[in-house]
């Protein structure tokens, strides 16, 4: 090949810019609301988890739920607390457990499922999964969340 057809060929060529694969150019921040849905979600999908978060704040959910506006977002997080750093994450988790069960064991499968979800769809590490048992569910009880409001 002539030089002049070789400097032909190279101006043809593109001009390969930045640098490394561009799926890894920038910065993914990944908020803490973000990752408490996640964990919420999956924590709830345990068999022998009854509710999430303390009997207070189950209550001020379900009536927030009835005001209008008041939607259903907080209730994926209710009773998770994320804290979220750049590669690592830690989660704080309030359940509710239903009468009967091995709490270990629940507590077990309910660390195993939120971190497989997390560390899947954040790409986190998932440092700890601490969990707080705030009651049991009886089986005759009735949930505070399905009661009738006293007023209308």
């Amino acid at each position: 090949m002539s030089e002049s057809q070789q400097q032909a060929v190279e101006s043809r060529t593109p001009t390969k810019r930045g640098g490394g694969d561009p799926g890894s150019r920038g910065r993914t921040t990944i908020a803490d609301g973000v990752v408490e849905k996640i964990a919420g979600l999956a924590a709830r999908d345990v068999v022998g988890v009854h509710a999430m978060g303390s009997g207070f704040a189950r209550t001020m959910g379900a009536v927030r739920e009835r005001v209008p506006g008041g939607g259903r977002a907080s209730t994926a997080s209710r009773g998770v607390k994320a804290e979220v750093g750049e590669v690592q994450t830690a989660v704080d988790l309030e359940i509710v457990v239903d009468y009967g069960v091995a709490i270990a064991d629940v507590a077990r499968s309910v660390r195993e499922n939120v971190i497989a979800a997390v560390e899947r769809m954040t790409g986190l590490e998932v440092v700890e999964v601490n969990i707080a048992v705030s009651d049991v569910k009886l089986p005759d009880e009735a949930d505070e969340e399905e009661a009738e409001p006293r007023l209308q």
